[in-house]
């Protein structure tokens, strides 16, 4: 009898998946956001596209079939035109004063705010609210409740102490905007500024104390440079926004007054005049003017994450 042994199978060798190239993995990970990506280029850029093909055309809107291309003569009738230069400088006036004030008084009020004391949650509410109310509701309300001269409040209290009665729309129009500009952008200055305090480093703070410093070199040495980014990062957020504001212009004096900005002008030239080719003019200018405001605040705001990560 005869035994008879079968040798042991050999085994077999791993089955090893082939990765799919790298070029289609990153295409697998960015397939998503293609929707949003497309929706963004339609709703965003596909307008200024054409915003900026019209510019090159004289194109009067009540004679569609008189419309020609001109070049840049649109461009020069907008930065050569007496009253859209001082639209400018009024856009440039109303920006920086209202910007200034903001952050002045939101420092104020994020330095007050840093401090702990019963209802500091309630306060801190209350003074984040102006910036949540829709700007055309705040300009009617600055108009109609505030600057009203029969039945506005301020001349009201004025009343009651025996003061005068102006008319603050008529006597200080361009005032009278950047007031409702500031009372809604105070809350924005505010919030930055007070993360801005909330990020400095205590033991340091401590250590100042220790060696007898008082709160004003604190505040001068320390938190001051320490707030340098937060201050620029809120002068140019600001900045953005208020270069483009509409609402408080329209609403309280309707652009009358030497209160007329870009926006406003803008508006004007394409919704009264009809000049579609000077309002895009002008509107392309308004966006440049923007992106690079928004370049160098996207600079600062990479260079807060920058020592963010140092820090960690």
């Amino acid at each position: 009898m005869t035994a008879t042994t079968t040798a042991p199978l050999a085994a077999a060798p791993p089955r090893t998946l082939k990765r799919p190239p790298a070029r289609l993995r990153a295409w697998a990970t960015r397939a998503p956001l293609l929707p949003a990506l497309v929706f963004m280029i339609v709703v965003t850029q596909l307008p200024f596209v054409a915003t900026l093909v019209i510019s090159f055309f004289d194109w009067n809107a009540l004679y569609p079939k008189a419309r020609r291309f001109t070049g840049f003569d649109n461009y020069r009738q907008v930065l050569s035109d007496t009253d859209l230069r001082h639209s400018v400088w009024t856009t440039v006036l109303l920006t920086v004063a209202v910007v200034l004030a903001s952050l002045v008084l939101g420092l104020l009020l994020a330095l007050l705010l840093d401090r702990r004391f019963r209802g500091r949650g309630v306060v801190r509410t209350l003074l984040i609210a102006p910036f949540l109310v829709v700007p055309v509701a705040a300009a009617l309300l600055w108009k109609h409740v505030l600057y009203n001269p029969e039945y506005g409040l301020l001349n009201g209290l004025l009343h009651y102490v025996g003061g005068p009665q102006p008319d603050w729309i008529s006597r200080t129009p361009l005032l009278a905007v950047e007031a409702s500009l500031v009372w809604q952008w105070t809350p924005f200055m505010m919030l930055i500024l007070l993360a801005g305090l909330q990020s400095r480093d205590q033991q340091q703070i401590e250590a100042a104390r220790v060696d007898g410093a008082s709160d004003w070199q604190i505040f001068r040495h320390l938190t001051l440079p320490h707030l340098r980014r937060y201050l620029e990062l809120g002068a140019l957020l600001g900045s953005i926004y208020i270069v483009q504001n509409f609402d408080a212009v329209f609403t309280i004096t309707s652009g009358g007054l030497g209160t007329a900005n870009l926006p406003y002008t803008v508006y004007q030239s394409f919704y009264q005049a009809h000049e579609n080719g000077l309002a895009s003019a002008a509107g392309v200018l308004v966006v440049i003017g923007s992106i690079v405001i928004a370049t160098f605040a996207l600079r600062v705001v990479s260079s807060l994450f920058r020592e963010e990560v140092g820090r960690s």
